[in-house]
């Protein structure tokens, strides 16, 4: 039993550290991102192969449900944001989704670098450009979107 509490202890510790909280909802994300991507990359490639063009829409279709997914979570789960008045909304998903259009942008640039320039699979270069979207996109909700002063709103 105390085996069992003390375990309860230290996950409710865990959730209460937003960053543990951003990488478990960042990971999730990334599985969303990368499973569409695979999927649409499989759905649009020519016996196995894919175009440059092809790649960058799956990366696109891959990116709109991942910013849709890591929205919700970003908002529930990880920094609280607790208000759902129309213009903080439209205000707060506007920033989202503006914050995401940037690291969209890295990523793109690096498929196209690491795929066209440098022969990377682009299976490999869409998982290693997820860990800088990652990182790009917390530090941009925590300093622009999901600002603390904002909770109360």
């Amino acid at each position: 039993m105390k085996i069992i509490k003390k375990l309860f202890i230290f996950i409710k510790k865990l959730y209460n550290n937003e960053v543990i909280r951003y990488l478990f909802f960042g990971g999730l994300t990334t599985v969303v991102s990368l499973g569409s991507y695979w999927l649409f990359s499989y759905l649009l490639s020519v016996e196995g192969e894919i175009s440059t063009l092809n790649i960058q829409i799956s990366n696109f279709l891959s990116w709109i449900f991942a910013v849709a997914f890591a929205y919700i979570t970003n908002k529930i789960f990880v920094f609280k944001s607790k208000s759902f008045k129309p213009n903080f909304l439209l205000r707060e998903i506007s920033s989202f989704v503006s914050a995401r259009v940037f690291s969209l942008v890295v990523e793109a640039v690096w498929l196209l670098v690491t795929t066209t320039l440098l022969g990377l699979n682009d299976k490999i270069a869409k998982l290693i450009g997820q860990i800088i979207v990652v990182i790009i996109n917390y530090v941009l909700s925590k300093l622009f979107i999901f600002k603390k002063k904002e909770k109360s709103q």
